[in-house]
C-alpha cells in the first residue's frame, strides 16, 4: 500500500508540475514541462543510463563500507571509553572538512576511480552510523542485561542476541540518513572530472546551459536517491519486524 501511496504521490506531483508551467506560462529555460524532460531522457537515454549504473554502484560500495565502519565503531567504542575519549573527537574534527576539500584530496590520490568515488560516499556515511550504534548499544535496557548476564551468557553472546538487535531502530535511522549521503557524495567526487556519471551529467548540463538535461539529469538522481531509500527502508521492515509502526 505505501508503494501504491507513493506513485499516487509522484503522478500527482507530475501532472501538477505539467499544468503548472504550461498554465502560468513558465519560460522552458527556468522551468521545462515535464513531458520534455522525459522525452529528451527517452531520446538519448544511454548516457542517463550509464550514469545512473556508475553513480549507483559507486554510492552503493560507499554506503556498505561506511555502514559496515560504523557499526563496528559504534560497538568498539560502546566496549572501550577510553577509545572513544580518544578517536571519536578526532571522528568530530573529520567531519568538519568540507567534503569537496576531503574530494580533493581523495581524488588526487587515488584519480578518477569508482573506489574513489565510493570512499568520498564513505565519508559522508560513516559518521551518522557510528553516532546513532552507540546511541542505540546504550539505550540497551540493564535489566535485560543483567539477566542473560545472571544465565552465563558471555560479552559476545550479550552483543549479538540482545545488543545490536535492540539497536537495530537506532541504526536504520541513521543508515536512512547514510543512503541519501552517500549519493551526495558519489555526486560530488564525480565533480572532480570524470567520463560517466550523473555528477557529470549535472555539471555538463550547467556549463552548456541546457536546462532540460540538467532538469533530466536531476530526475534521475532522484529516481537513484528514493529507490535507494525504499530499499534501506524495506530491509528495515524486515529486519526490525516488531517494530510495527516503521
Amino acid at each position: 500500500m505505501s508503494a501504491l501511496r507513493g506513485a499516487a504521490a509522484l503522478l500527482a506531483a507530475g501532472v501538477l508540475w505539467e499544468a503548472l508551467v504550461v498554465l502560468a506560462g513558465i519560460r522552458p529555460d527556468y522551468l521545462p514541462r515535464l513531458s520534455d524532460i522525459l522525452a529528451l531522457i527517452a531520446t538519448v537515454p544511454e548516457p542517463y543510463v550509464e550514469g545512473f549504473l556508475r553513480t549507483a554502484s559507486e554510492t552503493v560500495l560507499g554506503f556498505a563500507l561506511g555502514a559496515v565502519v560504523g557499526v563496528v565503531n559504534g560497538v568498539l567504542f560502546k566496549q572501550s571509553r577510553l577509545l572513544r575519549e580518544l578517536v571519536f573527537p578526532l571522528f568530530v574534527i573529520s567531519q568538519t572538512i568540507p567534503v569537496i576539500a576531503f574530494g580533493a584530496v581523495v581524488v588526487l590520490w587515488f584519480g578518477n576511480t569508482v573506489f574513489a568515488k565510493a570512499l568520498i560516499a564513505f565519508y559522508l556515511t560513516f559518521f551518522p552510523v557510528t553516532v546513532n550504534t552507540v546511541h542505540g548499544l546504550e539505550s540497551v535496557d540493564r535489566l535485560q542485561v543483567n539477566l542473560l548476564r545472571s544465565f552465563g551468557a558471555s560479552r559476545l553472546q550479550l552483543l549479538l542476541r540482545l545488543e545490536l538487535p535492540a539497536a537495530l531502530p537506532q541504526i536504520f535511522v541513521a543508515l536512512r540518513l547514510a543512503c541519501t549521503l552517500s549519493l551526495l557524495g558519489a555526486i560530488a567526487g564525480e565533480w572532480f572530472g570524470d567520463t560517466v556519471g550523473l555528477g557529470v551529467l549535472l555539471l555538463q548540463a550547467m556549463y552548456n546551459e541546457q536546462v532540460p538535461a540538467l532538469w533530466a539529469a536531476i530526475l534521475v538522481c532522484g529516481l537513484l536517491g528514493t529507490s535507494f531509500y525504499g530499499l534501506v527502508a524495506l530491509v528495515e521492515r524486515r529486519a526490525v519486524f516488531w517494530r510495527t509502526e516503521l
